[in-house]
Order: structure tokens, then C-alpha cells, then sequence
């Protein structure tokens, strides 16, 4: 699986794209991707050990937590992941 990182999240992994080759389930890939890049825990998980809220995350362009079973969505070899943080501008 691909992980595409977006901003400070890509800054803090040292790469905005990290390929993970483990895991059944979204949030087995999430702990790949934090295994991998022991950096992004911090910026990635709250002091209970759960996703940040302010964070989004994707699963082949999709909110798995509104349209599926959030970490529990499985996952395929070859699908794409994305966590980013918010955005603003003007």
C-alpha cells in the first residue's frame, strides 16, 4: 500500500510517499506507516493513542470512517492511502 503524506506530516516522515507492504485492514496499515516512520506518531496520534482529529484520513480517495468501518476497512495490496492535515488559505 501507498501512503501519500501531505505538509508538515510529509516533513515529519522525510517523504511524501511511503509504500507499506503489511497489514489487512487500514489501521494495520496506519501502524505500518507509523512503524516505518517512527516521526509521524507524534503528529499522527493523540495521547490516547487515537487518530488526531483535526487529521484526514483517505482510503482510495474515500473517508473510510464516514463511508465504511473506519481502521477496520480493508485493505488491497495495491490501494492508496492519504493522511493529511487541515488546510486553509485564501
Amino acid at each position: 500500500m501507498k501512503w501519500k503524506l501531505f505538509a508538515t506530516l510529509a516533513e515529519a516522515a522525510g517523504d511524501s510517499e511511503v509504500t507499506v507492504r503489511e497489514g489487512e485492514t487500514v489501521g494495520d496499515a496506519l501502524d505500518a506507516l507509523l512503524a516505518e516512520r517512527p516521526d509521524l506518531e507524534t503528529e499522527v496520534l493523540d495521547e490516547d493513542g487515537d487518530l488526531r482529529e483535526h487529521l484526514r484520513l483517505l482510503h482510495e480517495g474515500r473517508d473510510p470512517f464516514s463511508e465504511a468501518d473506519g481502521l477496520a476497512t480493508p485493505v488491497e495490496e495495491n490501494d492508496e492511502l492519504a493522511l493529511m492535515p487541515p488546510v486553509s488559505g485564501g
